[in-house]
């Protein structure tokens, strides 16, 4: 018996693994990479965030930033309430001129 025919019994060596390696690289490139993209654009949104910056939570709340520090905000609603919530709970900018770039980005997500 010759090698070539051994590998040809036993499966064909890498030929049987190739299903398994595309769906590895679909599954990166349609779950994963798009995920990575987001998360880093969420972070470079959080750190651009200044004080005076209109925002809306996570949870709904629009408000304006009033004091900034590491990982916290204080906001301050439309009834003068205000708050103390985690950078991380800041899902939208709605400052002058960032309402139209922000439809613009949900409508790309889509």
């Amino acid at each position: 018996m010759t090698l070539n025919y051994i590998m040809l019994q036993a499966g064909g060596g890498i030929g049987s693994f190739l299903p398994l390696i595309l769906v590895a690289v679909v599954f990166y490139f349609f779950m994963i990479r798009p995920q990575m993209k987001k998360s880093k654009k969420q972070k470079e949104f959080r750190s651009a965030l200044a004080k005076g910056d209109r925002i809306v939570t996570i949870g709904g709340i629009h408000a304006k930033i009033k004091e900034m520090a590491d990982t916290t905000v204080v906001i301050e609603t439309e009834g003068g309430a205000r708050m103390r919530i985690e950078k991380s709970a800041i899902s939208m900018d709605f400052s002058s001129g960032k309402v139209e770039e922000a439809a613009q980005e949900i409508e790309q997500i889509k």
